[in-house]
């Protein structure tokens, strides 16, 4: 079976950089908050023109903290997407607040903006956007409706590094951009591993003090916060990765280009919205013979992957909050439908043709 996402293959054109950097760390024997963490978040905020970064041990703390620096408890409501990782709402969970849904858009998959309003209520206390597959969520509206209701913006960018809507990067509309290096995103680490971006100084020193167990240092901790710091071996690599980020997402627009015009006229490929720069952290398409088609893949070689089969209203983690199947019906369809195909930058053109042309045999 090939590989869904070769990352072997990237890991030997940066390797003696790699190599290098990791090296200095373990001569440094400096290996929390240090020298590389900090280069890190310097880049990454100058990449996204934000005031602050903050390295973290997650996306998931990412989205955690964010949460947890803008108040929201017990008794909130926090505006989501249920087609995600679960991840987005777990960490409105750990807060003790409740997700609240609004389906989706059909060619997207991202947040429908035209059914936020609809679910904001005096508990509604901040709106949580997902850039799914790489594409941007539409920004624009979305920000224009947290505006008019007075609620802050956490955007989930976890599959989204370097995207953006209108030159405008996604993670630096909102309150918070939080981002994932799991190793299976566009840019990943070797480990896990997240950031933070954001513009308020207050909210960044609440976060800092809350990844490093309630404390700004010196022992003194000022309140229950969390161990999750941004290691300094992750941030070596990640900082030698960044270089090559707007290289490696050409490659993966280029390699979506091929896969398009092989298979527009065979299942519904993914879109780019006007204005949008899709990364294709994943590209995915949509058919109602899905389960046909990745059989036929798999018995070629072909590995694909569904994200995500079962939306989120309807895992068993989510039966308290009394949704159920039928509540968020484009989710549940894009669920039925969705295939990523192998994508990464390194993926040989005739790969995809292999791809392109199992798919199209199994379709007749």
């Amino acid at each position: 079976m090939k590989p869904m996402l070769d990352l072997k293959k990237q890991y030997l054109t940066i390797k003696d950089e790699i190599i290098e950097s990791v090296n200095e760390v373990l001569e440094s024997a400096h290996y929390v908050l240090g020298k590389k963490g900090a280069a890190l978040e310097e880049k990454v905020r100058a990449y996204h023109g934000m005031q602050e970064a903050i390295g973290v041990a997650s996306g998931t703390d990412a989205l955690h903290l964010a949460v947890r620096a803008l108040g929201i408890g017990r008794g909130d409501e926090v505006i989501t997407t249920p087609f995600t990782f679960f991840a987005t709402a777990e960490a409105i969970m750990y807060v003790g607040a409740t997700p609240v849904f609004v389906d989706v858009e059909p060619d997207t998959c991202n947040l429908d903006p035209n059914q936020i309003e609809a679910k904001i209520t005096k508990k509604t206390k901040a709106i949580l956007p997902v850039h799914i597959f790489g594409h941007p969520a539409d920004m624009d509206e979305i920000v224009r409706i947290a505006e008019k209701h007075e609620l802050p913006v956490v955007e989930d960018c976890a599959q989204s590094f370097g995207a953006s809507l209108h030159g405008k990067k996604t993670g630096s509309f909102g309150a918070a951009g939080c981002f994932s290096f799991y190793p299976s995103k566009n840019l990943g680490g070797y480990g896990d591993g997240g950031m933070l971006a954001l513009n308020n100084a207050d909210m960044a020193a609440d976060i800092r003090k809350l990844r490093n167990h309630g404390s700004r240092g010196g022992y003194r901790h000022e309140c229950l916060g969390y161990n999750s710091r941004l290691d300094e071996i992750q941030a070596a690599i990640l900082f030698i990765k960044m270089k090559h980020i707007d290289e490696y997402n050409r490659k993966r627009r280029e390699k979506a280009s091929l896969y398009t015009k092989l298979l527009a006229d065979a299942v519904a490929c993914p879109v780019e919205k006007p204005g949008a720069f899709h990364v294709y952290n994943q590209y995915t398409i949509q058919s109602p013979q899905r389960d046909r088609i990745q059989q036929a893949l798999k018995e070629s070689g072909i590995p694909s992957v569904v994200y995500y089969p079962i939306p989120l209203h309807m895992q068993e983690a989510m039966q308290p909050y009394g949704y159920r199947e039928g509540d968020f019906p484009v989710s549940e369809r894009a669920a039925r439908a969705v295939l990523s195909l192998p994508m990464y930058p390194e993926l040989e053109s005739v790969d995809i043709e292999e791809t392109a042309a199992v798919i199209r045999r199994c379709l007749g």
